[in-house]
């Protein structure tokens, strides 16, 4: 039976502590790349339980409550090597964008067929490692700004602009 086609949309989410340390993971393949916690959506799955999920299966953690929906999405080509896995004509994945703020770091438990190693780093570094434009774009919008001016929420700003407060 043929294998299905994979869906062409993820998640990203930023595990970050209150002090601004965010996790990295660095997958199996390629070599080298570093991200936060992504993953595809199932077909019959919405991007809050594919976020739950991913997040449950590359650290071990297991929680619902605290994860934030960024109510952010970013468009970006699916690189040749991997288009295969998605149905014919399929360039492009639709990514939607998670948080999750710690108060602080937390044992994690890697799962040794996605990834290899795991770092707990300052906002700033992680930003510099993270081996796609969209996870450094995350990390940047997301955890720079709360590490910067602290949990202050206003009325009128939009959900980027939200100082994600922790669990």
């Amino acid at each position: 039976m043929a294998k299905p086609y994979k869906r062409p949309e993820s998640i990203l989410l930023v595990v970050y502590t209150q002090a601004g340390e965010v996790l990295m993971l660095r997958r199996t393949r390629p070599v080298d790349f570093w991200q936060s916690v992504t993953g595809s959506l199932a077909w019959h799955e919405s991007p809050r339980m594919a976020a739950e999920r991913e997040l449950r299966e590359e650290t071990g953690l297991a929680m619902k409550s605290g994860i934030v929906d960024c109510r952010h999405t970013e468009r970006f080509p699916v690189i040749h090597p991997w288009r295969t896995r998605y149905a014919p004509g399929v360039h492009y994945n639709r990514e939607h964008w998670f948080a999750l703020c710690l108060p602080d770091r937390r044992t994690i438990r890697l799962n040794p067929a996605e990834h290899v190693e795991h770092r707990w780093l300052p906002f700033y570094r992680a930003a510099a490692l993270a081996s796609s434009w969209t996870n450094r774009d995350a990390i940047l919008r997301i955890v720079a700004g709360m590490v910067q001016t602290g949990p202050a929420v206003s009325a009128d700003e939009t959900p980027l602009d939200v100082r994600l407060r922790p669990i």
